[in-house]
């Protein structure tokens, strides 16, 4: 499947063409463009002000997700007031977009931070399919949502625009697999691309390393940032 695509391997990003002298140098302690994330050739705005931006795209049916969303959840928490982190479902088939508008309506009811993860599980765990809109409403009955209320925001037209938000933003950051994150509106990675410059790991390992990745990213963008508005 092409959600997956990325972790099987990562010639989107052109990491596994990079000669060995580059490859050398690089490691999640040390990472380096090209080989543990990319740097987009277009910057693409971010709204978070003095705080550096984190955005993951995920997909409810993947399972690298359902088992990265912990570790990935417990670092943005320790992130304290440095990042603004977020969340975009992405949809690789029109298929997809009932669970894009399952987490938005969530959102929109303050019940995603709480749900997400239980969603997971009902997937990944439990074997339950919420794919549609049928499946999903009766997710919703189970857990004793309000399902009007939770209806009418499904099917708002606030919850349409976002989904053709993160339409956009999929296009604009280029995401070809799920999970990825990107920092700052500019660095891109995902287990993928840091697990191509490691070689075979266990996937806990890859997350441990994909997250040493981030905290340089952040850093690198936090620099930057004091950097422009001791400029000004």
């Amino acid at each position: 499947m092409r959600i997956h695509r990325q972790l099987l391997a990562a010639v989107g990003f052109g990491v596994l063409t990079l000669s060995a002298g580059v490859n050398a140098g690089a490691s999640p302690a040390n990472p380096q463009a090209g080989v543990d994330y990319r740097v987009l050739s277009q910057a693409q705005p971010t709204d978070s002000g003095s705080k550096v931006e984190v955005v993951e795209f995920f997909f409810f049916d993947c399972s690298h997700c359902a088992s990265w969303d912990p570790s990935l959840t417990a670092w943005a928490g320790k992130q304290g007031d440095k990042i603004s982190f977020k969340k975009i479902p992405v949809a690789f088939r029109d298929r997809s977009v009932p669970q894009q508008k399952l987490y938005y309506t969530l959102e929109a009811m303050g019940k995603a931070d709480e749900l997400a993860p239980k969603i997971f599980r009902a997937i990944h765990v439990e074997k339950q399919r919420l794919n549609t809109d049928k499946t999903i409403l009766a997710y919703i009955e189970r857990i004793g949502l309000d399902k009007q209320k939770f209806l009418d925001l499904y099917n708002s037209f606030g919850i349409q625009t976002k989904v053709r938000r993160a339409a956009q933003l999929q296009e604009a950051y280029k995401v070809d697999g799920v999970p990825m994150i990107a920092i700052d509106g500019r660095y891109v990675t995902s287990l993928a691309v840091v697990g191509a410059g490691l070689g075979r790991q266990p996937e806990a390992a890859l997350q441990a390393a994909t997250l040493q990745v981030m905290d340089h990213l952040v850093a690198k963008a936090a620099a930057g940032k004091a950097a422009g508005a001791a400029k000004k």
